[in-house]
């Protein structure tokens, strides 16, 4: 007897139950939409329950594994910003030596689009940075990198987002040409406090850091002279014992790589190639007065070579990436 005969011979022996006795057997038919009705309740709950899980705020230090970086494209990442024009999307550039280009990075790793900078010379880009102004979105990068200390003059573009993600070619809103004010120096850390409309820079290998700013539009095409705020306060000394066993590692874990602003501007992100330092900003305060102070510091995840990091645009989480393929993306709770 076939599978269909057998159910149809089962269905024939088979006495009819009521809930009830003596009420009618409903049809099939209004059986199975209230089962599916209550599948569909239940799915629901599930859905509405993980939205409440992932709108609670993250343990403050909590760290994921958000994806792998595997592109040979992504092999050489030193900076890093989340959109604020499309949700879920990291935008992130490649070292000098590369072309002049944009990556739009999901967050598990995968490459999603390339994008061609035109009009603007690619020396050593080292950070970027994405911000909101007057409606618009944007993103600033740093071609600020200066390993030897013999550049005169440094560049920050400015690109406007996308309307999609997909490979295209860019040209810089605007760009502005800087110099130190006090000889060269390696850089590689930018911020934008849109609020003040201020870029702020930090150096990487005088100790302290020092914290720069410039004007985020100034007035003209002159050449810009940064301003210097002051130091960084808290960077994590080396212990003898690492100076002793590992002099190269000891001389650089407190270099700084990469910056950030909140998107609510009350806190200063600051990368080095161990730790995560947050600087938090009183409403009274300026810039050169919050990192004055001690900051929350704490030991980045294993990274190679850590030289990206960025909030996400809604400041729940830092991304934090860095040179080398294969590399972990994470998501670092503040």
């Amino acid at each position: 007897m076939s599978p269909a005969s057998e159910r149809h011979a089962e269905r024939a022996a088979a006495p009819a139950v009521s809930a009830v006795p003596g009420a009618p057997r409903a049809p099939r038919r209004w059986r199975w939409l209230a089962a599916g009705a209550l599948l569909a309740a239940a799915l629901a709950g599930g859905l509405a329950w993980w939205r409440a899980q992932r709108a609670q705020p993250p343990a403050p230090g909590s760290r994921e594994l958000a994806g792998m970086m595997l592109d040979p494209q992504l092999s050489e990442i030193s900076g890093l910003a989340a959109s604020r024009r499309h949700p879920g999307v990291l935008w992130m550039h490649d070292d000098g030596g590369n072309p002049e280009r944009l990556f739009a990075v999901a967050e598990n790793g995968d490459r999603l689009a390339t994008a061609r900078i035109e009009g603007a010379i690619k020396t050593d880009w080292e950070d970027m940075a994405a911000f909101e102004l007057d409606g618009r979105h944007y993103l600033l990068i740093a071609d600020t990198g200066d390993n030897g200390g013999l550049r005169r003059s440094l560049q920050l573009h400015v690109i406007e987002e996308p309307d999609k993600i997909e490979n295209a070619r860019l040209k810089p809103a605007w760009s502005i040409a800087f110099r130190w004010p006090d000889g060269a120096r390696d850089c590689e850390a930018v911020a934008v406090d849109v609020a003040r409309r201020q870029v702020l820079l930090i150096s990487k290998k005088r100790q302290p850091p020092e914290l720069f700013s410039l004007p985020l539009m100034p007035a003209g095409n002159a050449l810009q002279t940064a301003t210097r705020l002051g130091e960084l306060a808290g960077i994590p000394e080396p212990d003898a014992q690492l100076r002793q066993n590992n002099p190269f590692r000891a001389r650089i874990q407190g270099q700084v790589t990469a910056a950030d602003v909140s998107p609510d501007g009350r806190t200063l992100a600051v990368m080095t190639y161990r730790y995560l330092l947050l600087y938090p900003r009183q409403p009274q305060q300026d810039w050169a007065q919050a990192v004055a102070g001690a900051p929350r510091v704490s030991e980045l995840p294993w990274l190679p070579q850590a030289e990206a990091l960025g909030w996400s645009a809604d400041g729940r989480f830092l991304y934090a990436t860095g040179e080398f393929i294969p590399a972990p993306l994470y998501r670092i709770a503040p």
